[in-house]
């Protein structure tokens, strides 16, 4: 939590101070600062509403976001959406326009004693000034349920706005009481031409971004750049800085310019992070790409999720237990070989890992998706599933238990049983499913 340590109150016009001083507080003090020693994605963040790239279904004029935060009308709200989409610049663009006393909060830092202090002086704040306060939470999604709950009461009177930013989908990470009481807006990834023109933006902006470095590079490398860092702007904007001091300055009559070659835009790309969270949304959405590519017969598609889930670094087992899971699933008895191969694969996956296994993986999938499908055994088991669940009680028949003891058998335990296997065609005329189950047909 961001606090100045010189005074313990998030609220210091409560001890005479101004509000509007306040307001410019420390975590989004450094791009103001230009400083060369803040990240150029910190210096380059947009200061006003104007400035901001992408975002138009919420941020075009006429838009209800931007009519909140124009008309310093917001409600509590839930900014929803991947990294470097803009969540923390909307967050700041508020911040220099709101009224209200504006406190960020880290989910990271921060437990139930900070928040209860928040809350309270909050509450002293509206009672003693009627000024609203809004908190901007980031990463909203690592509160658990308790320090959620704690927020509530505060948000249904109104003493709070409550701004929380995450990357995670809200109906999972939000309390169901904390988020029917927040709108959520859904940010967009960036697109490539977004990119583009921010990367373009950064790399002529002299007081904050690297003109003064005369950095020389191409439309063609920003695309590239774009295009490797998956509408992330922090990323993208961090790359190209790092690309840009890792030219050679190049001596042009007075003039040093920094010309980016290819081979500093490759090295500066390889230090760059993924866009792949293994406990986050994008793995389960490339997952379901994946699967859902399967059981629509498309080999290509099934292909490149694949590759996408490897080369982004998910965990070779968990696609192998996913693939023998839906040969059972997606393609039971249509072709029983499909199980056979899919737990094959999942074996060969375990003793040689990657990179090898990316072969053995991409083998397993195509012959799934090329396979013909029946997800009879899964209707058949789901429909047998709620019988079981609905007749726990429902005694066996008793000419199908076991008799082992005398006393069983005086109970009539195995009477009437017909071993099949002295029928035609290995079949006794004998009901097997409990008396009340008797005429279901559950694989049809």
């Amino acid at each position: 939590m961001t606090t100045s340590k010189k005074t313990s109150s998030l609220f210091p016009e409560l001890e005479g101070q101004s509000a509007k001083s306040r307001r410019q507080f420390e975590v989004f003090a450094p791009s103001e600062s230009g400083s060369s020693m803040t990240p150029l994605a910190e210096r380059m963040r947009p200061r006003a509403l104007d400035e901001v790239v992408g975002q138009d279904h919420l941020l075009a004029k006429g838009k209800i976001l931007r009519r909140l935060i124009e008309e310093d009308r917001l409600t509590s709200l839930v900014l929803w959406g991947p990294p470097g989409s803009g969540k923390t610049t909307l967050a700041r663009v508020i911040a220099n326009s709101t009224s209200s006393e504006f406190v960020p909060f880290s989910a990271v830092t921060s437990g139930i004693k900070e928040i209860r202090q928040v809350m309270n002086e909050a509450a002293e704040l509206r009672s003693k000034l009627g000024r609203r306060t809004v908190l901007f939470i980031d990463e909203i999604h690592r509160f658990n349920k308790a320090q959620q709950d704690a927020f509530l009461p505060y948000v249904e009177t109104g003493t709070i706005i409550l701004i929380g930013a995450t990357t995670e989908n809200p109906s999972f990470e939000i309390n169901s009481a904390l988020l029917s009481r927040l709108k959520v807006f859904v940010l967009n990834q960036l697109s490539e031409d977004e990119i583009v023109r921010i990367l373009t933006e950064a790399a002529k902006d002299s007081p904050r971004g690297l003109g003064k470095l005369n950095a020389a590079i191409t439309e063609e490398q920003l695309r590239r750049l774009a295009i490797h860092t998956g509408g992330d702007a922090r990323t993208a904007l961090n790359t190209l800085e790092l690309a840009v001091l890792s030219a050679k300055p190049d001596e042009e009559g007075d003039l040093v310019k920094r010309v980016v070659t290819d081979e500093d835009l490759s090295e500066a790309l390889q230090r760059a992070s993924a866009l792949y969270d293994k406990s986050g949304e994008q793995h389960y959405n490339l997952i379901s790409a994946f699967i859902k590519s399967i059981r629509n017969s498309d080999p290509d598609a099934t292909l490149y999720w694949l590759a996408r889930m490897i080369e982004a670094g998910e965990d070779p087992m968990y696609i192998a237990r996913r693939i023998v899971h839906h040969a059972a699933e997606d393609i039971g008895l249509a072709d029983p070989q499909a199980l056979v191969l899919a737990a094959a694969a999942a074996q060969a996956t375990h003793l040689i890992g990657l990179p090898e296994a990316r072969l053995t993986l991409a083998e397993a999938a195509l012959y799934l998706a090329l396979a013909p499908k029946s997800n009879k055994v899964c209707v058949a088991y789901e429909a047998a599933a709620q019988d079981a669940r609905a007749t726990q009680s429902e005694p066996v028949p008793l000419h199908l238990r076991n008799a082992p003891t005398g006393l069983m058998k005086g109970l009539g335990y195995g009477i009437d049983y017909k071993y099949a296997h002295d029928y035609e065609e290995g079949k006794a005329d004998m009901i097997c499913l409990p008396e009340k189950l008797k005429d279901r047909k559950y694989y049809k």
